[in-house]
């Protein structure tokens, strides 16, 4: 088998996907089209030049998709390759049309109809202040595991990886560089060329750097980069946004863009035999890389780029704040998920392009892999090539800037590159991580301001000082906690769980705003679908993963902590649940009382001249 068959009817899946379920989403279900005759967006109803600003749908379609497509949907395809292509192959198409892309419309709808507001405070008025409160203790948990899962990969890629640590360390002062220059000049253009060019520059020099003294200092262990990620958060998040966070974010982009049409361009030219079997002996459990089963771990490993609750993080944040229109949905919500379950099946294929023997090699520990009795194939080649021992490099990125380099390798001229190519991946996979670090340790630090201000009134103020150095503290020290004492196998798990949880509070949101609102109460199972399915899923693989793994002293992802946060995390996610079916069987149970829900106020105008229409119709 080979890679194009697989790219051509993801693609037309896709397509077909967008044009009949998200057209179906913005008709029938939201009524997107009757929103814009009558309300405005909260971009303009509230606009203030800083928070909310219209936006035109291709800008902030470009915002949301970079916001969300950071790591997961380049590195949970690739872990989950050990139970073959299959599985994962099936779980993103089904995921992402039945569940991802329908989730990110209806959260960022929610947020909408309540001016932008946060995930946490929609459900404290969909749902009532228990809810609310649950969702937003929910919310810090996740987003702290989150940070600890994405770092672990940089890790991984940089570790005694000179060139690599080099070449991502530089782009910090060239992004200050750029925010400076557009701050004072208000030229974008001009910044972002040669800030780009001066990174290639440093992916260029990175042979000479790499035997030098500078590499050696350079030359980091894993433990050692564990410290300096968390103390590099800490600083990074106190800085303005615009210095270092957003000119990163505009150039990681232009390089995320960059590689993906390449490796699209590349997968067409080569062509790439399949070589990996379509499902392995580790579907049973037992792998190398991850210790459960097929189900459920297929659907926690494998988040972002089919359902990631991450996605509400930026759905009920930036993104509602900038549309122009409520039609702006289909494209920017549901399409934007969509285009993301396409970066993640092109992952999947530069993972399954290599050889097994090789893959299991890069992502198993050395000791770990003798035990499997397979052998490598291209490995101790493409080592000498790139000029680093790939051997036992788990997390993920590793393994996709290889595949990429593999596959590219076919190509005559390119096989003297393969080193640069290799390093220009893990560049652009640890910048976007980085970014992410930034923003994410940035909203924890306000979720702890806004918990802990309810004790201590000084510290919901987000412009004083101490308390904002003690929180971002606070979030830098648990993060980097999870990060310095797990695993790839625990610290993803942990993060797949968290993530798919919020995933399903997202749902669960989603549900009761469809029940109030929508013409047809049938229309509430576009969101029930999911979430009976993500919520069964993300149970049993908590329950799997604090029995067999966190609260097993004889397993090697043993952590009590691990184990407790799951736990609260799963009752967390029960109180909401049961919260949203005494809700839904309250509006159920009472029509008149479902409509009154409904009517609420957009833009001065009620929503029931929305629901008046729809009913005569």
């Amino acid at each position: 088998m080979s890679a194009i068959p697989i790219m051509i009817g993801t693609i037309c899946i896709l397509l077909i996907a967008y044009r009949l379920y998200g057209t179906f989403m913005a008709v029938k279900v939201l009524k997107l089209k009757q929103m814009d005759e009558q309300s405005q967006t909260p971009a303009y109803k509230l606009e203030d030049g800083k928070d909310y600003v219209p936006t035109s749908k291709v800008v902030s379609f470009g915002h949301h998709f970079a916001a969300i497509a950071a790591a997961g949907p380049l590195v949970g395809p690739i872990l989950a390759a050990q139970f073959g292509y299959l599985p994962g192959l099936i779980w993103l198409l089904v995921g992402a049309v039945v569940g991802g892309a329908v989730h990110d419309a209806v959260v960022l709808f929610a947020s909408m109809r309540k001016d932008g507001q946060s995930l946490s405070e929609v459900a404290k008025k969909e749902l009532g202040p228990v809810a609310g409160f649950c969702t937003g203790l929910a919310m810090l948990f996740i987003i702290t595991i989150t940070m600890a899962g994405l770092s672990l990969v940089v890790l991984h890629a940089l570790e005694r990886n000179p060139w690599g640590t080099f070449a991502v360390g530089i782009t910090i002062p060239i992004a200050m560089a750029v925010g400076l220059y557009y701050k004072r000049t208000g030229d974008l253009k001009t910044p972002s060329i040669i800030g780009f060019l001066l990174i290639m520059v440093g992916v260029a020099v990175g042979p000479f750097i790499q035997h030098s003294v500078l590499g050696q200092w350079l030359t980091l262990e894993m433990s050692t980069l564990a410290i300096a990620l968390p103390v590099y958060a800490f600083f990074a998040a106190a800085l303005p946004v615009w210095l270092l966070l957003a000119p990163r974010d505009y150039l990681s982009s232009i390089m995320k863009i960059g590689v993906f049409v390449a490796l699209v361009i590349g997968v067409f030219i080569v062509n790439p035999a399949i070589s990996f079997p379509a499902v392995t002996e580790f579907i049973h459990g037992g792998g190398p890389i991850l210790a459960g089963p097929v189900w459920p771990f297929i659907s926690i490993t494998i988040a972002c780029g089919a359902i990631s609750g991450f996605h509400a993080f930026v759905g009920s944040g930036t993104t509602p704040k900038m549309l122009m229109r409520w039609t702006d949905i289909k494209s920017v919500g549901f399409g934007a998920m969509l285009v993301e379950c396409l970066v993640a099946v092109m992952a999947l294929i530069a993972a399954i392009a290599l050889q097994p023997g090789d893959y299991f090699a890069i992502n198993s520990k050395p000791e770990v892999f003798q035990t499997l009795g397979m052998q490598t194939v291209h490995l101790a080649e493409l080592s000498r090539e790139i000029g680093i021992d790939l051997e036992g490099r788990t997390g993920g990125a590793v393994t996709l800037a290889v595949g990429m380099t593999y596959i590219f390798k076919s190509i005559p001229w390119f096989e003297t590159l393969a080193a640069y190519f290799f390093q220009f991946v893990i560049l652009f996979e640890a910048v976007f991580i980085l970014t992410a670090v930034d923003a994410g340790t940035r909203v924890s630090r306000y979720l702890i301001q806004d918990f802990v201000g309810e004790f201590y009134k000084p510290l919901k103020r987000l412009d004083w000082m101490p308390g904002a150095i003690l929180a971002s503290a606070l979030a830098c020290l648990s993060w980097g906690y999870l990060l310095f004492s797990g695993d790839i196998g625990s610290v993803w798990a942990l993060f797949g769980v968290s993530n798919q949880l919020m995933a399903s509070i997202g749902l669960i949101i989603g549900a009761t705003v469809i029940l109030k609102f929508a013409d047809k109460r049938r229309y509430m199972l576009t969101c029930l679908i999911p979430l009976a399915y993500l919520y069964v899923t993300v149970n049993y693989a908590g329950y799997w993963m604090v029995r067999n793994v966190y609260l097993n002293p004889e397993a090697g992802g043993y952590s009590v902590l691990n184990g407790v946060l799951s736990i609260v995390m799963l009752i967390l996610g029960a109180i909401i649940l049961i919260t949203a079916i005494l809700k839904w069987r309250e509006l159920w149970s009472d029509p008149k009382g479902l409509k009154a829900q409904a009517v609420g106020k957009v833009d001065g105008k009620a929503e029931s001249a929305v629901l008046a229409s729809s009913s005569q119709s």
